[in-house]
């Protein structure tokens, strides 16, 4: 999902989920355990929405899932999914950057890009994975109610609530032992810079497009606008990318974002660091993005890239005693809980970390709690995140600035993709694997890969994490040769302390 923009000051972001005791507790319902046969019902049918709901089915509850847009919500719809699948499209260009020096002639010359063929996959394969999501749901026994919930009411004399669903037929009253809020979030517009569809876009109207932008301005340097600017410059589209910091990708591994901003500098971007865009404004068959120091940058179409809304306004949430940050975010524990008796939160209206794996994990650990099965709190230094950049940065637990700022006792190792052999073979010359270790117990406890499909190579160092496992037992596991995978574990080699 987004992440935090850079136009959205540190002091406004959300804060963190209150602490539960323990790292790795097993905890259950409390008190009041809720036994299987309960009534669940689930406001929105996102990543947090409908794992949830497969738990709970299979724990036994009857579950409803309530959602307006289709399953999947907006992740799916128009977010992640249709990003990524543009994306891949991208990289079939991008992939041709090194043609000639792998003896292919012609390479992105010849290739022409179809933005209204693209588009019509992005949306008919996101369109197929909501329809699959939908039709696991009905298989396992979930109800799917297509409408908007709202919570009604306080808690009921026997324990229950009501989720009031409207629909096209009216409205509904689902009884509930147990709510879980999964609603998501929307993109955030700036007061002089409303979208249109057309030429003045969110980050979701991007699919609309039949034609490739002449000049796309892309407002924002954050995973979304890094994401887009990247994958249109892909396309062969002159992109402008203003960034309000010193350099793109600001929340990311220091070594990474500067990277990833030389390889856009070299592939043609023009990326304007240190500015903020003021307005934007149609005119004709284009628009002008107006900075705050008074420059006007004149192109085809802009997309604003700077951060989400939760969708919490109209759900009733804080008449039952839910309670939210100045922001709008439903606070919530590491096991999902509200300030509500047996309201649970998940997902990006939580703003714990736009991500969808983490929607989905909040999701599952909410119905494990309310349904008195063994979970364990939410680990945020065990999730794994990734930016679809080309190349891509992957990234789990601890950064190198935490070792900087003396936040842990660690040391660190960085190694050059371009010295490995596979790389060598592939064309790869940009990118690195960086590892930290405790320094003390050798433990890897962070590592940062960037690299083509960096989402896959980072699974060695996520299971190294995880698992507490060192250095040296990482680098003690066979890797084949030539592979990308060799260079995690030579860097876990660089690290190993004798005696130790």
């Amino acid at each position: 999902m987004t992440s935090a923009d850079e136009h959205q000051p540190a002091g406004d972001r959300p804060e963190p989920p209150a602490p539960a005791e323990g790292r790795r507790t097993q905890e259950t319902a409390g008190s009041s355990p809720v036994r299987a046969g309960s009534r669940v019902v689930i406001i929105g049918g996102g990543p947090g929405g409908y794992e949830a709901a497969l738990v709970a089915a299979q724990l036994g509850a009857r579950v409803s899932v309530v959602e307006r847009q289709g399953m999947g919500g907006a992740a799916v719809l128009t977010d992640v999914v249709p990003s990524k699948t543009l994306i891949a499209t991208a990289e079939w260009m991008t992939a041709t950057d090194q043609s000639a020096e792998l003896g292919i002639r012609g390479g992105a010359e010849g290739a022409s890009v179809d933005m209204a063929a693209v588009n019509r996959r992005v949306l008919t394969l996101a369109a197929r994975q909501s329809q699959d999501i939908r039709a696991r749901l009905e298989r396992e026994g979930v109800r799917v109610v297509d409408g908007v919930g709202r919570l009604v009411g306080d808690l009921r004399a026997d324990g229950t609530r009501i989720v009031r669903a409207r629909t096209e037929d009216g409205e509904e009253d689902l009884v509930a032992e147990i709510v879980l809020v999964a609603t998501g979030a929307h993109p955030r517009v700036l007061p002089d810079a409303l979208p249109d569809g057309e030429r003045i876009l969110t980050w979701a109207q991007m699919y609309n497009l039949t034609e490739l932008p002449e000049h796309l301005v892309v407002v924002g340097s954050g995973v979304t606008g890094a994401e887009f600017a990247g994958a249109y410059n892909g396309l062969g589209v002159p992109v402008t990318l203003v960034s309000s910091r010193d350099r793109v990708l600001p929340g990311e591994d220091e070594d990474a974002a500067e990277l990833i901003e030389t390889v856009f500098r070299r592939r043609g971007m023009n990326v304007l660091s240190r500015s903020r865009a003021a307005a934007v404004r149609r005119v004709g068959d284009g628009v002008e993005v107006e900075l705050t120091d008074g420059r006007v940058i004149a192109a085809s179409h802009c997309l604003l890239a700077v951060g989400g809304v939760p969708n919490t306004e109209g759900l009733g949430l804080e008449d039952v005693g839910v309670a939210l940050t100045e922001q709008g975010h439903v606070r919530v524990d590491r096991v999902s809980r509200t300030t509500a008796v047996r309201v649970y939160a998940a997902g990006d209206c939580t703003g714990v970390l736009p991500l969808a794996s983490v929607a989905a994990m909040q999701g599952r650990i909410a119905m494990w709690h309310a349904l008195g099965d063994a979970v364990a709190p939410l680990d945020l230094d065990a999730v794994t995140a990734n930016i679809f950049t080309a190349p891509e940065i992957a990234t789990i637990g601890v950064t190198e600035r935490d070792v900087q700022e003396g936040k842990v006792d660690a040391v660190v190792t960085q190694l050059p993709l371009a010295r490995n052999p596979r790389a060598k073979m592939l064309g790869i010359r940009e990118g690195f694997v960086k590892v930290m270790a405790d320094r003390h117990s050798g433990a890897v406890i962070g590592g940062v890969v960037v690299a083509p499909r960096a989402s896959e190579l980072i699974f060695p160092l996520a299971i190294a994490v995880t698992q507490r496992i060192t250095v040296d037992q990482l680098a003690n596991v066979f890797t084949i040769y030539p592979s990308l995978t060799g260079s995690i574990a030579e860097a876990a080699r660089t690290l190993h302390q004798t005696g130790n």
